[in-house]
């Protein structure tokens, strides 16, 4: 019996080819540049040389070509859009922590204090967050992070419900923002383009490829002109896998934000230590 693949094991290896931009075009040119190959050495045998036959060709190829690249467009589209929303949400945290910050002057000076460091620790797990790291070390960042989040909320709690006022309120209100902003950026990174979409863009890629190959006259004289077409495909592969993967591409989103505050916030401790 032949050993049976589950739909895990499929959706890890697409995974993988789709979190390492650089396999993915490898990939793609591969089964792209075969199905040029394929569609010249096995199916044009059955190409007829009519006229008619030529015209009707050159409408399928068109139409299909056509269809190619709407779809490589609309998925880039997604994937732009799915990258926006991740630098977004990186500044709108770097904010609620620099506002959280802020408000913690707003307790108690002992549990100001606490809070402070707490959010300096955690400043720093976030910025780790957009970091490139392996998978063990990504789980250790998001299990510290929630140890910190549980942290925070269990310091501003015992106020919260001996000082029930307005200020308090802010408090509470900005820790919520920090917490929450996590999960956004979190549900942002995890927010990737459908594998339907890939399949279907991969899918009409292989018959267009088929169809080149098919309508080609000279493909043996000419090999290096008509893998012109598979590589311009593997790389509009490459960029939108690139885009769509947070942290496996050449573009990334950098925690420009949250650097930003993290130097600011040294800088305010090296003046009060000053002062």
């Amino acid at each position: 019996m032949l050993p049976r693949i589950s739909c895990t094991q499929g959706h890890t290896k697409i995974k993988y080819i789709l979190n390492h931009p650089f396999v993915a075009f490898a990939f793609t040119f591969f089964v792209c540049a075969a199905s040029v190959w394929f569609g010249n050495a096995a199916l044009s045998k059955y190409r007829t040389k009519d006229s008619e036959t030529a015209s009707d060709l050159g409408i399928i190829q068109t139409a299909t070509l056509t269809l190619l690249g709407l779809i490589i467009g609309f998925t880039f589209s997604m994937a732009i859009d799915r990258h926006d929303q991740r630098e977004i949400l990186e500044e709108s945290e770097a904010n609620a922590i620099g506002t959280e910050y802020l408000r913690s002057d707003l307790l108690p000076a002992q549990t100001a204090s606490a809070v402070k460091v707490l959010l300096n620790s955690y400043l720093d797990q976030r910025i780790l967050f957009y970091s490139k790291q392996d998978q063990e070390t990504a789980k250790e960042i998001t299990r510290q992070t929630r140890e910190l989040q549980n942290a925070l909320w269990n310091e501003i709690l015992p106020a919260a419900r001996t000082q029930p006022n307005v200020m308090t309120a802010l408090v509470v209100s900005g820790m919520n923002d920090v917490l929450n902003s996590q999960g956004y950026t979190q549900a942002a990174w995890w927010n990737r383009i459908p594998f339907t979409a890939w399949g279907l863009m991969g899918a009409i890629a292989l018959c267009s490829n088929l169809l080149v190959g098919f309508g080609a006259r000279n493909f043996s004289n000419n090999i290096a002109l008509f893998m012109i077409f598979p590589f311009v495909i593997a790389v509009s592969f490459f960029l939108i896998a690139d885009i769509d993967s947070p942290r496996g591409g050449i573009i990334k989103i950098e925690p420009r934000n949250l650097i930003h505050l993290k130097n600011s916030l040294n800088q305010s401790k090296v003046l009060q230590h000053l002062k």
